[in-house]
């Protein structure tokens, strides 16, 4: 009887698992067991790039990828997690209501933005989480040439001072500008609760991040949560208002909520704790990886951050340990000491920085034109030819961006 190893979704995390499943099951030419993916879309939506203006090119086709190392693709919307009776329930694409049994499965759902419950944010703030949801904002920012103007229309205001509040906002000036025109007084601000610009991204980076803020006109308001967004802008905790057409919302992310139906330890942002061949403990036969899971990333106390970069080697390591329990043959275990920050700032460059510490390398024009190639060909899917394909999934591949 065929074995399965099933894995929900088809981001970082998840495409990666199925690479490197078959990657080990065919150097053991175990045709036994197969390797079963099931998402809503077989394509990789490349989230990093979509605070971009141009989102044609951020969706890359996996259909030939999984057909030349034999990856079974499922479309569907996985709804119900049964672990006691290995089952994973799903709705279709049609919205029938199926099951996939499995013997091993990888939890590569992923993660979203964290939207409070504040009034008026689901309806008046957008986001940059999703194809869907950035199509939204580029469609809205695209109709503000048809409103008459006004110091509302041409301002942006950007919640939350992070790695993606940082690449929107510093990309604003010049993708507001293109609509609305080289004369129109432009106005981007970033409203963040830090007391400092930039402050969790350390103290080198946040110099670097000033200094680019300065030079494009981007703004930051510090120290005040947001109360309230509406239509005109949004209200801060402490009785100051912004008026602004256009509110993005990038405070926070939270794993999947599927990760809620496995029993198992979270950490505050819903991730489950893995061992080190990411196991979930407390589980035989469920693994977690990319943005679902709480993962070590060396011996000195630090673990994988909800990024690209650390869901690329989570993935390889997550398919490789699933087929090697199948096989019966020894897990590697997940390492990925090296750690890189590359983060945009629009047309004013980049800065590149080593270490979990963060010591700035790169800034400028030279960091912009690494990350370019970061966000455009590094973590892209690999050919579709079974041999690369299977190499490029090797768990011992060290990632660095």
């Amino acid at each position: 009887m065929t074995q399965r190893i099933l894995i929900i979704g088809a981001g970082f995390g998840g495409m990666w698992s199925a690479l490197s499943a078959m990657r080990l099951l065919d150097r053991h030419q175990r045709l036994d067991i197969g390797v079963t993916l099931l998402a809503p879309q077989a394509e990789l939506r490349v989230r990093p790039r979509f605070y971009e203006a141009d989102l044609t090119t951020t969706v890359a086709p996996l259909g030939p990828l999984f057909d030349a190392v034999g990856v079974q693709f499922v479309q569907g919307c996985a709804t119900r997690i049964d672990a006691q009776n290995r089952l994973v329930f799903y709705r279709s694409a049609s919205g029938e209501q199926s099951t996939l049994a499995y013997d091993r499965l990888i939890l590569a759902s992923g993660s979203q933005v964290a939207r409070p419950p504040l009034a008026g944010i689901d309806r008046f703030a957008f986001d940059v989480d999703s194809l869907e949801s950035a199509q939204q904002l580029e469609a809205h920012l695209q109709g503000l040439r048809h409103r008459p103007g006004s110091p509302a229309r041409n301002t942006l205001v950007v919640v939350g001072g992070g790695f993606t509040g940082i690449e929107t906002a510093m990309e604003m000036p010049a993708r507001l500008r293109a609509i609305l025109g080289h004369e129109v007084d432009i106005r981007v601000m970033v409203v963040d609760m830090a007391t400092q610009l930039g402050s969790v991204m350390g103290e080198q980076i946040a110099a670097v991040i000033a200094e680019a803020s300065d030079t494009l006109g981007v703004t930051w308001k510090l120290g005040s949560p947001v109360s309230r967004v509406d239509e005109q802008g949004v209200q801060l905790d402490n009785g100051e208002r912004i008026e602004a057409s256009t509110v993005v919302w990038t405070v926070g992310v939270k794993a999947s909520p599927l990760t809620q139906q496995i029993d198992g330890e979270r950490d505050a942002f819903g991730r489950l704790h893995v061992d080190r061949h990411l196991r979930v403990l407390g589980q035989d036969a469920i693994y977690a990886t990319g943005d679902t899971a709480y993962a070590a990333v060396d011996e000195l106390g630090n673990h994988a951050l909800m990024t690209c970069q650390h869901a690329i080697a989570l993935g390889r390591s997550a398919g490789n340990n699933a087929a090697a329990d199948l096989l019966g043959v020894q897990p590697l275990p997940y390492s990925q000491p090296k750690y890189v920050t590359c983060l945009d700032l629009g047309a004013w460059g980049a800065v590149f920085s080593e270490g979990w510490e963060r010591k700035v390398v790169l800034t400028g024009k030279e960091a912009k034109e690494l990350k370019t190639q970061i966000n455009t060909q590094w973590i892209y899917p690999p050919q579709a030819t079974r041999d690369i394909a299977l190499a490029a999934a090797d768990p011992l591949i060290p990632v660095v961006a």
